[in-house]
């Protein structure tokens, strides 16, 4: 399981022109992410990814999302285990199909909310516009 979380101020996703979640400016910052989900991530990885991300200090004066109770907007991307070494063309083998990855997306979502998570999402395997202000900037990539 692998996710790039940032910092942001300000984060939406749109599906079809809709807005489905979102971390607005008035929320104070936030934590906006990306979530991958390959073959055999189950609850164990799902547990220690939702407890970093919601423990990591990444917000401002090394505060995490728990210490101020940020929201956080999770957005589901199997392309984060694309593999482009080889050839002009990626291959997107090491991703969970969806059968396997939707419900590793919605637990890792609940296991945030379980933490006290605010916790915004797109949908899972839509065609979805993200919009951003990466705060700092600042990017993180988390692995299990």
């Amino acid at each position: 399981m692998r996710a790039v979380v940032q910092r942001v101020t300000s984060a939406s996703v749109r599906v079809d022109g809709e807005v489905v979640g979102q971390v607005a400016a008035e929320d104070g910052p936030g934590l906006l992410v990306y979530l991958g989900v390959t073959h055999g991530d189950g609850p164990t990885e799902t547990a220690w990814l939702a407890r970093k991300v919601w423990d990591v200090r990444l917000l401002h004066d090394e505060q995490s999302a728990s210490d101020v109770g940020a929201p956080v907007l999770v957005v589901s991307q199997f392309t984060l285990y694309g593999d482009a070494r080889k050839g002009r063309r990626p291959t997107w083998s090491a991703a969970a199909p969806g059968e396997v990855g939707e419900p590793a997306y919605d637990a890792f979502c609940a296991e945030l909310e379980r933490l006290g998570a605010r916790v915004e999402r797109g949908v899972f395997g839509a065609d979805m516009a993200v919009e951003s202000v990466n705060d700092g900037p600042m990017t993180l990539l988390l692995e299990r």
